[in-house]
């Protein structure tokens, strides 16, 4: 069976075109448009006419794709704009009104569940717990659990754009900036740590997995666009993102090399798709501060997540 997934997030709008037979994928195909229907939310309150423009003429670009695919389901999920938009109502039904798309606004534990639903499906777990971190343009979730169950999520209102608007005012950025928006995320941060930590000391996680054995996964542009990166791809593969490894010590190096950058400079960067130049350090900044929190020396990527997690729980929906 032929699916078409779409995520309307906070930055960019995604959409995974796929073959399904038996839980596999037998064919996937992604493609991405930045635009930025969170921009200015967390001022406003609203998200502009001028998004909600662009993003419906996003939205009929994968639907036509998506039936020149020969899609048989079509599945659209908004996420952190959508929920916190107090004028989602006006997009939700203009994209029904003009293209016959449902979109349905997941909550955060929902998107969270989603990512790893994906990743499951994508990358082989042995015996151990694994923390997923999926850093969007409006929050960041975190899902903790082994190859068969969820121990803990949580979705956080951090994201690399809401951040970005909210702390950066020109690039490079001032260490005034850099120190205010750090302090913001460390403040975010350690509540989810401190949770970790108490859940591996309770009695069900402390005799079957050790902290110090955690392995960490990331999904999300801006996890992959550190690995693409990280790699000097001259175009991005996805090929070559899903389970690479990207050291702390190689972010770190990254983040300074970005930090010193104008934004023309990182436009240049080959692997980063343009407009994900302005709002790569502040994702960046994130996942540094998650793994040094955590004391993780690296982190897998993953390309499944929630998309193909969206896909998957339509399957076990269907077999229930």
């Amino acid at each position: 069976m032929r699916y078409a997934t779409i995520d309307i997030g906070t930055n960019s709008m995604r959409l995974l075109l796929s073959e399904v037979r038996d839980n596999t994928f037998l064919e996937r195909k992604k493609y991405v448009n930045t635009t930025r229907l969170g921009q200015g939310i967390d001022k406003s309150g609203f998200i502009s006419e001028d998004s909600i423009k662009n993003n419906i003429e996003s939205l009929k670009e994968f639907v036509d794709l998506s039936r020149e695919y020969a899609c048989e389901k079509i599945l659209c999920m908004g996420t952190a704009a959508l929920r916190n938009a107090k004028n989602r109502d006006v997009f939700i039904k203009e994209a029904k009104l003009k293209l016959d798309v449902d979109v349905d606004v997941i909550s955060g534990e929902e998107e969270a569940l989603l990512g790893y639903t994906g990743v499951i499906g994508g990358i082989k777990i042995e015996d151990e717990a694994i923390l997923i971190i999926d850093i969007g343009g409006g929050s960041t979730e975190f899902i903790l659990g082994d190859q068969s169950e969820i121990f803990y999520r949580k979705s956080i209102d951090l994201g690399a754009l809401s951040l970005s608007e909210r702390f950066f005012t020109s690039m490079p950025e001032s260490e005034q900036e850099l120190d205010k928006a750090k302090t913001h995320i460390e403040r975010n941060v350690f509540s989810i740590v401190s949770d970790l930590k108490q859940i591996f000391e309770s009695d069900k996680l402390s005799e079957k997995f050790d902290f110090k054995q955690l392995k960490l996964i990331g999904i999300g542009g801006t996890i992959t666009s550190v690995s693409a990166i990280n790699q000097n791809l001259e175009v991005y593969s996805m090929e070559k993102v899903h389970s690479s490894v990207v050291k702390y010590s190689e972010l770190k190096n990254q983040i300074e090399n970005i930090k010193s950058m104008n934004l023309n400079q990182r436009r240049e960067i080959a692997a980063l798709q343009k407009k994900r130049a302005e709002i790569i350090l502040s994702g960046e900044l994130i996942l540094e501060s998650i793994m040094r929190s955590l004391n993780m020396k690296f982190i897998e990527i993953s390309e499944f997540d929630n998309l193909e997690g969206l896909v998957l729980k339509n399957i076990q929906s269907k077999n229930i």
